[in-house]
């Protein structure tokens, strides 16, 4: 069934005869239409990502269960505040488990967990700072139960704790692959490097479709993949060329290389900047004085 251009928050929507979605009512420039949640499964259903904590969506979740079925399972893909921060309050409603990689600092790189020691504070969509899930899932681990099967993928990058889940051919890319937006990097807890290296690793599959957290489905995944790829690439080399003139900050990075992002993206603009740099210094290509940070002015090496 093809999706329709803009859904309707709280109205249940059929992909697959096996798999529904439920559009949160939390649209932002950092969030398009809402958080997709996803249902998949038919009698015991798994839920993906329930989003915020909004009562008008725990109950759209609740209605879009046939007579009969129920909720057995939760997964979470990231502890950013439109994803996570549902899942407890419907597992305890429901008594079942949430699953995610683990609280939103896990799988930090040791160059973002020094960073992070030392005081770089996170901006961008907010940090579920509290979640934490029941059960801990590895790269690789399966989930079965009923019709379904869900195996997760470590995919650092938008946040150090990332999952992606996968159902045969089926990827659930939480905020990692988005069909209307590139992904927000945002240090210590987004890392450029393990962005595009997770990328690279789904780019090495062969996807029939790709549910992403906001917006609709990506039909054409590998395409998709490999123009993310691109851009990040070409980002890159627009900031080593701006730095080729002379030492320079990010302010003065993110006005000449995002012209026509509007102003209320220009804050994360500058958090992807960022994300390049401290990339670029962890590959001597770039140094930052004082240090690595926001504040910093930074030069070529």
């Amino acid at each position: 069934m093809p999706d329709s251009p803009r859904p309707v928050p709280g109205i249940c929507e059929t992909l697959a005869p096996d798999l529904r979605r439920v559009l949160a009512p939390n649209p932002s420039p950092m969030t398009y239409d809402g958080t997709n949640s996803y249902l998949l499964g038919r009698g015991e259903v798994a839920l993906i990502d329930p989003g915020p904590d909004l009562p008008s969506h725990h109950q759209a979740l609740l209605a879009a269960l046939k007579m009969g079925e129920r909720i057995s399972h939760i997964f979470v893909t990231h502890a950013h505040l439109d994803h996570s921060p549902l899942a407890h309050p419907m597992a305890a409603a429901l008594g079942v488990k949430v699953h995610a990689f683990g609280p939103p600092g896990a799988g930090r790189s040791p160059q973002m967990e020094a960073l992070a020691q030392a005081g770089l504070v996170a901006g961008g969509e907010g940090i579920d700072t509290g979640f934490a899930p029941d059960v801990t899932l590895a790269d690789g681990d399966t989930v079965a139960h009923g019709d379904w099967a869900l195996t997760a993928l470590h995919t650092p990058g938008h946040l150090s704790s990332h999952l992606c889940f996968v159902a045969g051919d089926v990827l659930f890319a939480g905020d990692h692959v988005m069909g209307w937006a590139s992904s927000l990097v945002s240090p210590p807890d987004g890392d450029m490097a393990a962005y595009v290296a997770s990328l690279h690793r789904l780019a090495a599959r062969d996807w029939s479709v790709i549910h992403s957290g906001h917006g609709p489905a990506i039909r054409d995944p590998a395409e998709r993949i490999g123009f993310l790829i691109g851009h990040r690439s070409k980002r890159e080399a627009a900031i080593v060329a701006f730095l080729a003139i002379g030492p320079a900050d990010i302010p003065a990075i993110t006005a000449a290389l995002y012209t026509d992002t509007p102003p209320a993206l220009q804050r994360a603009a500058s958090r992807n900047v960022l994300a390049h740099l401290l990339d670029l210094v962890q590959r001597n290509r770039v140094t930052a004085l004082p240090a690595p940070g926001m504040n910093a002015r930074y030069s070529l090496i």
